[in-house]
C-alpha cells in the first residue's frame, strides 16, 4: 500500500483535538491542586495527603500523555515531509511510528482516567466521613440534652 501526503494529514485534526483535551485535563488538575492547597481544616489532612499523592501521579501521567501526543504530531509532520519528497518507505515507517506514539499517548490517557477516579473516590470517602462525624456529634448533643 502506497501512502501519499494526504494519509498522514488525516491525523492532524485528531491529534490537535487530543492535545487540547489533554491541556484541559491539566488545567482542571492545576485548579484542583490550588483549591486543595487552600484547605486549612485539621480533619482533612489525611485526605489532603492522599489527594496530593494522587495529583502528583496524575501530573506525571498527563506530562507523558502530552509529550507522546506532541511527538506523534511531530513525527506525523516529518512523515508528510518524507512522503512529499518522494521517500515513500521512510514516510510510511515514520507514519507507523506516529501511530504507535499516538496509541501510547491514548493508553496513558486511559491510565490517567483510572487514577483520576481514585481521586474522586477519596473525595467521596472524605465527604462520607464528615457526614458521619456530624451525625455522631448531633447524636451526642441530643443524648446530652436529655
Amino acid at each position: 500500500m502506497d501512502l501519499d501526503v494526504g494519509t498522514p494529514s488525516l491525523l492532524f485534526p485528531a491529534i490537535s483535538l487530543l492535545l487540547l483535551a489533554y491541556t484541559n485535563r491539566f488545567v482542571v488538575l492545576t485548579n484542583v491542586i490550588r483549591e486543595l492547597s487552600k484547605l486549612q481544616s485539621r480533619g482533612s489532612i489525611d485526605a489532603s495527603v492522599r489527594q496530593i499523592k494522587n495529583l502528583q501521579s496524575r501530573l506525571y501521567v498527563i506530562r507523558a500523555m502530552q509529550s507522546l501526543g506532541v511527538l506523534s504530531f511531530v513525527v506525523c509532520t516529518v512523515s508528510m515531509l518524507a512522503l512529499h519528497m518522494g521517500f515513500t518507505l521512510a514516510g510510511s515507517l515514520l507514519f507507523a511510528v506516529s501511530l504507535a506514539l499516538l496509541v501510547a499517548s491514548l493508553l496513558f490517557s486511559l491510565y490517567e482516567v483510572h487514577v483520576s477516579t481514585k481521586a474522586i473516590s477519596i473525595e467521596i470517602h472524605t465527604f462520607y466521613d464528615s457526614i458521619r462525624e456530624l451525625n455522631e456529634e448531633d447524636n451526642q448533643r441530643t443524648t446530652q440534652s436529655k
